[in-house]
């Protein structure tokens, strides 16, 4: 009877495989696992020898040392045969992209003279105004999410643009490559092209289709895709169109994104633009776009009143050092938000950015974070707390702590197979290295070439099924 059983489940197995449905549902992974517990610097972990029990529902049972694996089998009512040995491989969580814009990805890497403001009108907007055409907006998009899932991100929180067909087919495209995201149709009725705004009632209108759109695809937990409201930001839209906005954020209880503070133009534009508010801040809270639903891009120039009602507000922060540096924007003081409370996770903010990778964004975390170390006694980010802001940072900000971000028990299985033996690979490993010099070289030489396999929810969606 035990042998048909096992026969059974690697016949199961084998059709998956064959189908291009492979998963790890059902079973046991054991090799060195890498995770933070929170965004603390004591609370990072790496646990060579680990095991990670993966159930029948893509979500995480239990995790332990592996000279446990039987009776942690027997426990939680699997099989020792189901294990899969990684050997060296590291197993880490899934990256958390919380600030991207995919019709953008065209362009990434090009446009790279010019500030945000110039930037916009030069580059993004001619570019966006052509995910009018579906046939564009496909191409453009499979595009942008199957590069994303390769470097490892399986949560995006992703800008279309204010084209509704447009929006609706990259929700279709995320939901076929099977990523975790988050979607908002762009919103924008002033201070925009000609070629490309919208008026203030068809804005409203289309983003409440969307959102209904969003919302009939699966149960809540259950879907993939979650709706969020996306007004670009406050330049770009009307006190009318932002009041509609947010009630509508409160009538489907959908989260919220934007940009805020990230150029010293910008900033200025928007106090002309509201005199009749104190902050830059101030205007998304008048607005009801600001609580713990809000995830706001940049804040490179947030005064710590602003930070202050951040926290109080729950409200959260993209830090996108990449695109801040590439566009001269400025540099955000990651270590103050974090004192103040303020929940923080990174972002790529392609094509602001030049790299769709959060690797390069943690990199480059840990170097803005060292510029204010020039002169003066300042504690900055190191490779631990970089690593913890792209996984659990993001989830919190987005709202899925309780659902992924590391591998505690109950979380889904979202997460990485990393080899960093993998033969031309991007750096190598010398017989004196112990396991964390082997995983901080990942973090600061890695690349795709080290992604091994990718899951979300317990089912392999980039990479292969060597495992």
């Amino acid at each position: 009877m035990i042998r048909q059983l096992r026969q059974a489940l690697c016949l199961l197995f084998l059709v998956r495989f064959l189908a291009g449905d492979f998963s790890v549902y059902n079973a046991i992974m054991k090799g060195t696992l890498v995770h933070c517990l929170s965004l603390h610097k004591d609370d990072f972990q790496l646990w060579n020898d680990a095991i990670v029990g993966v159930s029948e529902k893509g979500t995480i049972s239990f995790v332990g040392n592996g000279c446990d694996v039987k009776t942690l089998s027997e426990v939680y009512g699997f099989s020792v045969d189901q294990v899969t040995n990684l050997g060296r491989k590291f197993l880490i969580p899934g990256l958390i992209d919380t600030h991207l814009h995919a019709p953008q990805y065209a362009f990434t890497g090009t446009g790279t003279d010019l500030p945000l403001l110039e930037w916009l009108n030069r580059y993004t907007f001619p570019i966006e105004s052509k995910y009018a055409d579906l046939q564009i907006a496909e191409h453009a998009y499979t595009k942008a999410v199957k590069r994303v899932l390769s470097l490892g991100t399986t949560t995006g929180c992703y800008y279309a643009t204010i084209h509704l067909p447009a929006t609706k087919l990259l929700v279709q495209i995320i939901n076929q490559l099977g990523q975790r995201a988050y979607v908002g149709k762009v919103n924008m009725d002033r201070n925009s092209p000609e070629t490309y705004v919208e008026s203030t009632e068809n804005s409203l209108k289309d983003t409440e289709e969307f959102i209904q759109y969003c919302l009939a695809s699966g149960e809540e937990g259950k879907r993939l895709v979650t709706p969020i409201i996306t007004p670009r930001f406050v330049p770009s839209c009307t006190t009318e169109l932002m009041t509609g906005l947010g009630r509508l954020a409160a009538q489907y209880n959908v989260p919220i994104q934007s940009h805020i503070s990230e150029n010293c133009d910008e900033v200025k534009w928007v106090k002309d633009l509201h005199p009749e508010c104190e902050s830059y801040t101030d205007v998304y809270e008048k607005h009801n776009l600001l609580n713990e639903k809000s995830v706001m891009a940049h804040g490179v120039y947030l005064k710590d009143e602003e930070l202050q009602k951040f926290a109080d507000a729950g409200a959260g922060i993209s830090h996108c050092p990449t695109s801040n540096f590439q566009l001269a924007s400025g540099v955000f003081n990651v270590r103050n938000a974090l004192d103040k409370g303020v929940k923080v996770g990174l972002g790529t903010d392609v094509a602001g950015g030049y790299s769709s990778s959060m690797w390069e964004s943690i990199r480059q975390a840990m170097n803005a974070s060292n510029t204010f170390r020039f002169g003066r006694e300042f504690n900055s980010v190191g490779y631990r707390e970089a690593f913890a802001l792209a996984t659990v940072g993001g989830a919190e900000v987005l709202g899925l702590g309780e659902r992924v971000g590391n591998f505690w028990p109950g979380k889904e299985f979202d997460a990485l197979i990393v080899d960093p033996f993998v033969e031309g690979g991007p750096f190598d490993v010398f017989e004196w290295e112990n396991e964390e010099q082997i995983f901080e070289k990942m973090v600061m030489m890695g690349d795709d070439r080290n992604i091994e396999s990718v899951f979300v929810g317990g089912k392999l969606v980039a990479g292969t099924s060597k495992v």
